[in-house]
């Protein structure tokens, strides 16, 4: 439905027209509407599309000289750079939007910037870096009073700290997250929020040194409490996104799933709940999460 409403405002706007509509209201409509269909989009299992509006949006936002729909633009293309977990071009989006935020005084995407910044280089192995990028720019983003999107980086974070093997401290991001859903309704990352809670809980469980006892001829089928636990996580992202129609998370949770349910030996059932869901999809099979889920369905096959 979101994504049927902004195609018609698209259809609607005429850049001759409504560019001036910017100075008025802050932001242009056009922009805007293709930054925000690019989440859509991604969220809905598209990702080449998601990135085609992207570019359209950084493009008209270019032409149209309006620094503030740049920024706007700039913000939203780093985040879907995230979700396609493309950490380089990330990184690039959110530097260009720092120096346009510092250069115009823009606060508020400038915390912005700097916590997308710090989610890229973690991304791409800078994790000690990455997490002390993000931790500025979360105090950054408080001081502006705003708390949209706070999940998300909350979520970013805690991946961060499971990287780098501190499993209990992104679990307490991961309460903290969950509990400004509840209180906020901003519901577009939930999905995200309990399947890292379910891997952060298995990492936190095998750093603890806990092992099956060794007399068990089959010690990956024993079902212990952590996995129980982690397996209910990703039920439950399973089911919020299929309720979001969120494909892309869909995917994500499947994988960690089916993950799991292979080192525990279900590798039919495993396979039974990964192949529909990727084989759904149309588009962006270069993307990782794609990828990923090829080869975990390859390994479940062999």
């Amino acid at each position: 439905m979101a994504h049927r409403h902004l195609e018609q405002s698209l259809a609607l706007y005429d850049p001759a027209q409504h560019r001036s509509l910017a100075f008025l209201s802050g932001q242009d409509h056009g922009v805007a509407c293709l930054s925000d269909a690019s989440w859509v989009l991604w969220l809905l299992g598209y990702p080449d599309q998601a990135l085609h509006r992207s570019q359209e949006a950084l493009s008209l936002a270019q032409e149209l000289s309006h620094p503030f729909s740049s920024a706007f633009a700039l913000n939203c293309a780093a985040l879907l750079r995230l979700y396609r977990r493309e950490g380089q071009a990330a990184q690039a989006q959110a530097e260009t939007l720092i120096a346009l935020s510092v250069e115009q005084g823009f606060a508020y995407y400038c915390a912005h910037g700097t916590i997308l910044q710090g989610g890229a280089l973690a991304m791409q192995g800078q994790g000690e870096a990455g997490m002390a990028q993000m931790l500025q720019g979360l105090e950054a983003l408080q001081a502006t009073g705003a708390v949209l999107r706070r999940p998300y980086y909350l979520a970013v974070l805690a991946e961060v700290y499971g990287r780098l093997q501190q499993a209990r401290e992104g679990l307490t991001l991961l309460t903290a997250a969950l509990e400004a859903v509840h209180k906020s309704a901003e519901r577009i990352h939930e999905a995200e929020l309990y399947r890292l809670k379910g891997e952060l809980l298995l990492q936190q469980w095998q750093g603890s040194g806990s092992t099956v006892p060794v007399a068990n001829p089959q010690p990956l089928t024993l079902t212990l409490p952590v996995e129980v636990e982690a397996e209910a996580c990703f039920l439950q992202a399973l089911e919020v996104a299929r309720h979001q129609q969120a494909k892309s998370w869909e995917l994500r949770a499947a994988i960690s799933l089916g993950r799991l349910w292979r080192q525990q030996g279900k590798h039919q059932e495993a396979s039974e709940l990964l192949a529909p869901i990727y084989g759904w999809f149309t588009e962006g099979f270069d993307t990782a999460d794609l990828q990923e889920a090829k080869a975990l369905l390859e390994a479940l096959e062999s």
